[in-house]
């Protein structure tokens, strides 16, 4: 087997990989005598068979496996011996293609872009700024005042009063299509709350205005398509009679509210409300600072990128930025959509960085565990409610899925590590200015 260089320009590397003849059949033999003993034939004995008829019988099988391995085997040796890595799976293409016959050379041509060498980065030497927001006792009513308006009671409105936005209304309904009554369009006692958008579309905003002991006849159209089908499409009359308009009255913030919410008292209450906007606090913050060391990563590492990488990134990129704006579209129906140079740019620096904590992480060992991975997968199976166990032997299947969720972790793991050894100092701010410190992430 001989390997030949053919090109070595930047990341850019190619190779023709000559296997002999003779080897290749050699490899063949090796493979038939193995297979040997287990073979039977008609009028031999197990393992009797002769060479010739199991090179006739098995014999271009046999080639196409040991041609595979031949090339495979090729490909690890240089790539242990020169240290290479590819960027993306190396192409390679049979030279003599359909032309080539039993008994003659193969050749074959090897091209990929190489892995750069990352340069070492003194993490010890890098400088940021850890923003702490501290749960003050304004921010923990505001958060108990959102409570209480969750757990919202409906008082009755005085007599005669005219239901608003908002109110819930009581009432008896009958609906019809064509003069007929149809399953599913009748309730009673059923208590609506105006602008949740629990009815079709135009039901609910006909009912502001009423009052009770009113009777108003709504007429709706049915959304094409629709869950019921034979009802798709159609016009229905709806009759409401109304029994009583209420408005909401939130909850008073007490020790009965909190017991609502599983404490024990109100100042039990208070402590869990305050626990849980740091920790809101302390996730926002780290999201800030992460952006900070990605951008002094970016400022202080230089290398070369494979552009496969980076076209594909710039690619992807642009993809999906196009149905962020047109999300009417689906799939792939759409025109060829073109990457601009924001979008590269943007690209570079996604595959720079990736390609440095991928570098960190490595030499610092990180790994994704089993546990976490698992954690990761129940999160998003919460997603798809009664489909949990699809989900999960979906993502068991899926290996691209499975690095799709691996990364992040992986990735938060190693910015940990940064963080660890960097100097870090905490700057104590205000909520406000943490959330505009936010703000500014997604203006980005």
């Amino acid at each position: 087997m001989q390997v030949t260089e053919t090109l070595n320009e930047g990341l850019k590397r190619g190779y023709s990989i000559t296997i002999a003849a003779a080897e290749l059949e050699t490899k063949v033999n090796e493979k038939l005598e193995e297979a040997r003993p287990e073979v039977e034939m008609k009028g031999f004995r197990k393992g009797k068979v002769p060479m010739p008829l199991l090179k006739k019988q098995f014999g271009q099988r046999i080639l196409g496996e040991a041609m595979q391995e031949a090339v495979d085997g090729a490909m690890s040796e240089h790539f242990e011996k020169s240290g290479d890595r590819p960027a993306l799976q190396p192409e390679v293409t049979m030279v003599d293609g359909e032309t080539w016959k039993e008994g003659d050379d193969v050749n074959v041509t090897m091209s990929y872009e190489a892995l750069p060498e990352i340069p070492e980065v003194d993490l010890s030497k890098i400088e940021l700024e850890r923003l702490v927001a501290k749960a003050d006792d304004a921010s923990v009513d505001e958060a108990l005042a959102n409570l209480a308006e969750t757990a919202q009671d409906f008082n009755d409105r005085k007599k005669g009063s005219k239901a608003k936005d908002g109110d819930q209304v009581t009432m008896d309904f009958l609906g019809k299509v064509d003069g007929e009554a149809f399953e599913g369009g009748a309730g009673e006692d059923f208590p609506l709350v105006l602008g949740s958008n629990q009815f079709i579309p135009g039901f609910e905003e006909q009912l502001v205005g009423v009052k009770a002991e009113e009777v108003k006849d709504v007429t709706v159209t049915f959304p094409d398509p629709y869950q019921a089908e034979h009802l798709a499409g159609k016009e229905a009359i709806f009759t409401c009679t109304i029994k009583a308009v209420k408005e909401p009255v939130a909850a008073e913030v007490n020790d009965e509210l909190a017991t609502k919410f599983g404490a024990e008292d109100l100042a039990a209450l208070k402590v869990q409300i305050a626990e849980r906007l740091e920790a809101e606090y302390t996730g926002a913050a780290r999201a800030v600072m992460k952006r900070g060391l990605l951008d002094k990563l970016d400022d202080v590492v230089s290398f070369d990128l494979p552009p496969s990488l980076v076209t594909a990134e710039s690619d992807q990129i642009a993809h999906q930025l196009w149905h962020e704006e047109n999300p009417e579209v689906e799939g792939h129906d759409h025109p060829t959509i073109e990457a601009t140079d924001e979008h590269k740019s943007l690209a570079e620096r996604r595959v720079r960085l990736g390609l440095l904590l991928a570098e960190l992480g490595q030499k610092a060992e990180v790994q994704v565990t089993d546990a976490e991975m698992t954690q990761a997968m129940m999160n998003q199976a919460r997603q798809y409610p009664g489909q949990e166990r699809e989900f999960f032997e979906f993502v068991q299947q899926n290996q691209q899925m499975q690095q799709q969720m691996r990364a992040p972790i992986f990735e938060d793991k190693v910015v940990d590590y940064i963080v660890e050894l960097a100097q870090v100092t905490d700057k104590e701010i205000s909520k406000d200015d943490l959330q505009k410190a936010v703000e500014a992430l997604e203006e980005e």
